[in-house]
């Protein structure tokens, strides 16, 4: 099925309503937003409290949280209250506003970008706030803002240990956004097109039919290695096991973030979930289809949460069976690895279509 927009949610609401206008356009762009941010904070408020505690629990044969409501499920508004109850301790010493700021523009970015993500259908609602024409390179440069998030917390925190954490945190990005866009630009020769709805259309084909099953064109299955490349850099690119060194507990305690507690704590930790399922999110717009699947284009949403959920429960069963490589080895499997591995595809794959076209 397709999964091609007719309209935007905004525009949907717009002609609903019949709010013409520019406080219109305002007004519905505002709802949209606050739909999906919403979503986005669902998901994010369980998998963080909850989720990520059953299911590395299942990984190590443990049973996680069970006593506070059935299935444990209560310990979501629980840890909530525990955390946000905590006295907010401000170091001396760390550099206002710049400490404040931090903890805020992580979850904002990711937050941001979802809103050229196209989230699927329920029922008649397109759950895509706006299409623009460079959306892929917008949705990337987006998620790249956490790492400037990471480095305000370490300068700003006036300790070591958070000063290395954001200084590994640069070192990260450096190394694998590179092969991370360039991972995608290969894609993007496929498609023909930065803007993501024309990405997700051009996986809507049908590749090949095997006894009677049609195999979608995904460029996951169009072109494998790409795909491992994507997904490798993804999990550095949002500093999950074995790449988070930025935070590496046993090395320097709690890295970027040792010196925030309370509020300030919980916004980053929420925004490592939400930079989680933005990171899901742009693995399937680029190589799973978006939120297209079988059944009718009105459930697509399912889909969309289907595999957005699904890189979530590979995040976390890499981080219960991968251990966390150096901040050596870090580097060089980016610098020295990564980075001509992606270009070697790029060029591979620009020289496949050219011979195709």
């Amino acid at each position: 099925m397709g999964t091609a927009p007719a309209q935007l949610f905004p525009e949907y609401l717009v002609d609903t309503f019949g709010i013409d206008s520019v406080l219109g356009d305002v007004v519905a762009s505002l709802i949209g937003a606050a739909l999906v941010a919403n979503i986005i904070l669902a998901f994010s408020g369980v998998a963080g409290p909850w989720a990520k505690r059953k299911i590395t629990a299942a990984f190590t044969d443990r049973i996680a949280v069970d006593r506070i409501g059935p299935y444990g499920l209560l310990i979501i508004p629980a840890a909530a209250v525990q955390l946000l109850a905590k006295e907010l301790i401000v170091p001396e010493g760390v550099d206002r506003p710049t400490w404040d700021i931090a903890p805020i523009l992580l979850p904002a970015s990711a937050m941001l970008g979802f809103s050229v993500i196209p989230m699927g259908h329920i029922g008649p609602l397109n759950l895509h706030l706006a299409d623009p024409e460079v959306g892929l390179a917008l949705v990337f440069a987006f998620a790249s803002i956490a790492s400037v998030s990471l480095v305000m917390a370490g300068y700003a925190s006036s300790n070591k240990y958070s000063l290395l954490g954001g200084l590994r945190a640069v070192a990260q990005n450096l190394a694998y956004e590179i092969p991370l866009i360039v991972t995608a630009m290969s894609v993007v020769i496929f498609a023909g097109t930065l803007q993501i709805s024309g990405v997700v259309g051009a996986q809507t084909e049908t590749l090949v039919t095997i006894a009677g099953i049609s195999i979608p064109a995904w460029f996951a299955f169009v072109n494998p290695f790409a795909f491992v490349l994507f997904l490798t850099a993804n999990m550095a690119e949002i500093g999950r096991n074995p790449f988070d060194i930025p935070e590496a507990p046993t090395e320097i305690v709690g890295g970027y973030q040792t010196e925030y507690s309370s509020a300030y704590f919980v916004l980053f930790y929420l925004g490592e979930f939400v930079h989680i399922f933005l990171g899901g999110a742009i693995l399937s717009v680029v190589f799973l289809g978006g939120a297209s699947g079988p059944g009718p284009e009105s459930i697509s949403f399912i889909w969309f949460v289907v595999k957005v959920w699904g890189f979530f429960l590979f995040t976390q069963w890499a981080r219960a069976a991968i251990p966390r490589v150096r901040i050596d080895q870090l580097i060089e499997i980016g610098w020295k690895g990564m980075l001509v591995l992606s270009f070697a595809n790029l060029v591979l794959t620009a020289v496949i279509v050219g011979v195709i076209a």
